[in-house]
């Protein structure tokens, strides 16, 4: 596929973003409805839909320096921003870039916008340096965050707030997670080196690739030996430190990491719950990539009459539904489409569900409260309400993971059931 076939589907991928969609399942749902993109090509289409994301605020800003009023044709204004992140962010032949933005651009309208958008784009090629620095004296264009989440980052990370700022501009890297039932980190990686693939190890049973990969080409992926989880997701299980006889419930489990985390730590009776039954299907795919077994249960948590059996837990994993907050530089369309309000909506969620789920947990057992969210809403004021609420809740370990370019932001607090 072309250069220029890839520029349309970029385009069409934001403006169904712009619309409302998430930007994953949307770009998963062109990719799938094109079976001839190459690999070359799905990971070029997946760069720049997502660097347009990534970096929304400065292209918008450079495109409004460039123009005398603003464009009131969305379609035309993304493959102008298409181009403009290829310009200023790949190494895309200019020449090539520009003349195929032009041709489609052309067959917009009655071709009225040829030679506007030739024009904008000559420009942006001659003022690409002055631009970017302008971006440095605006706000928005700088951090590439919309200034309600700047002033929350400020107000409640004032020392961490710019390093937390920069990490949502940053790539997302590819983390593995080792099965630990085959082999550990040092293992896998005389393993990589094997493939000519270079990774570094992170704690025993973890590696980071230098460039990220599709899981087809990593070896031994598909008979279990990896998965891919962030570093920052990792931490939930060793916090929960699950043992083997244990029976363990994890709440909201899809797409199933986690599940198989634990499963991979010890030899445990595991109920997995989510209300989304696509996703709890990727939860066995998972398992049974990894040679597990689970119950599973397509139900809301919080419903606890829909699928509990009586019988308590002895731990119970609560990777309650948040903002997802914190995994900005991995999903970059959320920091566009969140709003201030968001966080409050999602905490009153999880103060039913860990209410209900509370229930389900044995004397003496434990509750690991997680989310990926860096709304203090969402994390340290929830975990708070909650032991005010239950008198027989004591708070163990309490551990906040700010955004950084080694892992996605995250909130644990472990709660003791007397």
């Amino acid at each position: 596929m072309s250069l220029s076939q890839v520029q349309i589907l970029a385009t069409h991928t934001l403006l169904a973003v712009e619309s409302g969609k998430n930007l994953s399942d949307e770009l998963a749902h062109i990719i799938a409805q094109h079976p001839e993109l190459s690999a070359q090509d799905k990971g070029m289409l997946q760069d720049i839909a997502y660097g347009c994301q990534r970096f929304s605020g400065s292209l918008k800003f450079m495109l409004g320096k460039l123009l005398n009023k603003p464009i009131d044709n969305k379609q035309l204004e993304h493959y102008l921003l298409v181009a403009m992140y290829q310009l200023n962010h790949t190494q895309n032949a200019p020449h090539a870039v520009v003349n195929e933005t032009v041709n489609h651009i052309a067959k917009i309208g009655r071709g009225q916008y040829r030679s506007f958008a030739n024009a904008i784009l000559r420009r942006f090629q001659r003022e690409k340096a002055h631009l970017n620095k302008l971006c440095k004296t605006h706000d928005v264009a700088r951090h590439n965050l919309p200034i309600w989440l700047q002033t929350y980052l400020k107000n409640q990370y004032p020392k961490y707030w710019h390093n937390v700022a920069m990490a949502f501009q940053s790539r997302p890297p590819l983390t593995l997670r080792v099965n630990r039932r085959k082999m550990n980190a040092e293992d896998y990686l005389q393993i990589l080196q094997t493939h000519g693939i270079e990774a570094k190890p992170l704690g025993d049973y973890a590696l980071r690739l230098n460039e990220a990969l599709p899981v087809s080409q990593l070896p031994q992926f598909y008979e279990g030996a990896v998965s891919v989880q962030d570093w920052g997701a990792q931490q939930a299980i060793a916090l929960l430190n699950p043992q083997n006889g244990e029976r363990i419930l994890d709440a909201c489990a899809a797409p199933g990491g986690k599940t198989g985390h634990i499963l991979e730590c010890a030899d445990c009776d595991v109920t997995a719950l989510d209300i989304d039954r696509k996703r709890l299907n990727r939860v066995q795919e998972n398992l049974d990539r990894l040679g597990f077994q689970a119950t599973l249960h397509c139900a809301p948590a919080e419903n606890v009459s829909d699928w509990w059996d009586g019988k308590p837990f002895d731990a119970i994993l609560a990777d309650v539904p948040c903002t997802a907050s914190g995994t900005i530089k991995r999903n970059p369309d959320i920091k566009w489409s969140r709003r201030a309000t968001d966080a409050l909506k999602t905490a009153r969620q999880q103060e039913a569900m860990l209410d209900e789920l509370w229930h389900t947990l044995k004397s003496g057992g434990r509750m690991l409260l997680a989310t990926c969210s860096i709304f203090e809403e969402e994390n340290g004021l929830q975990c708070a309400k909650f032991l005010q609420r239950h008198a027989n809740a004591v708070l163990q370990t309490e551990q906040t993971l700010l955004p950084s370019e080694k892992q996605d932001g995250f909130y644990y607090a472990l709660i003791l059931k007397q």
